[in-house]
């Protein structure tokens, strides 16, 4: 391969990814204003993963889970169920849109209608339908 031709290639990759992180920042920042959380924490490190699980009304001590390996999977999933019930979207969405396919899920919650209702872990469990 001609070097220059790689060297485009490169170059052409690095946009792009530097634009997904753009569009997800981005996201994340709208999701944030829209829960009432500084946007601007979407771009700390650690501290975003500790407004995200305020968002979800789960305490800040989880953090700590949140940074052992493997925990942060099973965490990740709970706290993506918990944003989505804050959302008032269902336990489905946040399996499917924000812990499989989390950028687009993100972006249905950041520009679409969804509004923030409060933290839906403080809510606690939801008492049998009495239909």
């Amino acid at each position: 391969m001609d070097p220059s031709a790689a060297a485009g290639i490169g170059i052409v990759g690095t946009i792009i990814y530097l634009a997904f992180i753009v569009f997800a920042v981005v996201v994340m920042w709208k999701t944030f204003t829209k829960a009432g959380q500084p946007g601007w924490a979407a771009i700390i490190p650690i501290y975003n993963i500790y407004v995200w699980l305020k968002v979800a009304g789960r305490p800040g001590w989880w953090l700590i889970l949140m940074l052992i390996p493997f925990v942060n999977i099973i965490m990740a999933l709970i706290v993506s169920m918990d944003i989505s019930k804050s959302f008032g979207k269902d336990s489905v969405f946040g399996v499917v849109g924000l812990w499989l396919f989390s950028i687009i899920g993100y972006a249905i919650l950041a520009f679409g209608g969804a509004q923030y209702r409060g933290p839906a872990a403080l809510a606690g469990p939801q008492g049998a339908y009495q239909g």
